[in-house]
């Protein structure tokens, strides 16, 4: 009797249209509330983009890099701040979340003693950014990770590799930083000729082309410089030329710089050395003197 009971309730309260109502008033609340949120992170992203577009246009202002670097850990924080007060206003529909709370707060206390290398990296993440020791966009070497910073945060920084790997690493992890965005960077590019070239025409022509480069190349900060004959080796004379470029783009230039080079060298006969073959065939009356010989 009572098993039919409580399936008689049941089946009152399942075809009662109050529960139906009630139903659909949580779900509407739920719904409005995550709406909201995400309206308030929408608006929230742009007030923080104008906020640092307004910079952009005064003289005191940090530099590019660190914009970056601050915009996207603004936006962050503002999604994971919204987020968790619409979760909190959705359970306050359902439970009392203050007895939660102060749980949470204990909790939170002591994961603070024993998870250490998280409490290691949130506050690595924080010198990082607030000494400014690279940003987003930067290319940086960190251990064995090299590429471009995609995303820093409190607790991991992503950067990047050439081949399109991301190398996600803990911010208490970073132990030494080389970062090749903050200063300009200098090229090294070495010019082999052949013994058989005029040591001194060749030279002449080749600070003649390297002359009128400034304008020609927009990775340029100053002129290039011939350093001289930095090598002489078994089958070539090795001229060395440096210079300096804007932050990364040494690499670039110096691909542009040799090509053109060995062009305009073409164009005046300057030969560039590579390997040679030289082939010596006997005669067969020499091959006869040889058997008498013998």
């Amino acid at each position: 009797m009572d098993l039919k009971k409580e399936i008689g309730n049941l089946l009152r309260l399942f075809f009662n249209e109050a529960t139906w109502i009630g139903i659909a008033q949580q779900v509407f609340k739920i719904l409005f509330v995550i709406f909201l949120a995400m309206i308030v992170v929408r608006i929230g992203k742009v007030i923080i983009g104008r906020m640092f577009t307004f910079q952009l246009k005064t003289k005191l202002r940090p530099s590019e890099r660190r914009e970056k670097t601050l915009l996207r850990l603004l936006e962050n924080m503002l999604s994971y701040i919204v987020y968790f007060s619409a979760i909190l206003a959705i359970l306050s529909d359902f439970m009392d979340i203050s007895g939660l709370l102060a749980s949470a707060g204990v909790l939170g206390l002591a994961v603070g003693f024993g998870a250490q290398s998280l409490v290691k990296d949130v506050i690595s993440g924080f010198f990082i950014i607030f000494e400014d020791q690279f940003s987003v966009g930067d290319y940086v070497q960190i251990g064995e990770a090299l590429g471009t910073v995609e995303e820093i945060g409190l607790r991991t920084t992503k950067i990047s590799a050439y081949g399109g790997e991301i190398h996600i690493i803990p911010n208490g992890n970073i132990n030494e930083v080389v970062n090749y965005s903050i200063s300009n960077s200098l090229a090294v590019m070495d010019i082999r000729i052949a013994y058989e070239t005029d040591i001194q025409r060749a030279e002449s022509l080749i600070e003649e082309f390297i002359g009128g480069l400034t304008s020609k190349y927009d990775e340029l900060v100053s002129p290039p410089t011939l350093i001289g004959v930095e090598d002489l080796s078994g089958s070539e004379i090795v001229f060395r030329v440096t210079a300096e470029t804007q932050p990364v783009m040494q690499w670039a230039f110096g691909r542009k710089f040799r090509k053109d080079l060995k062009l305009f060298l073409d164009s005046h006969g300057i030969e560039i050395p590579y390997p040679k073959m030289i082939t010596y065939q006997r005669k067969e009356g020499e091959e006869e003197d040889e058997s008498k010989r013998v």
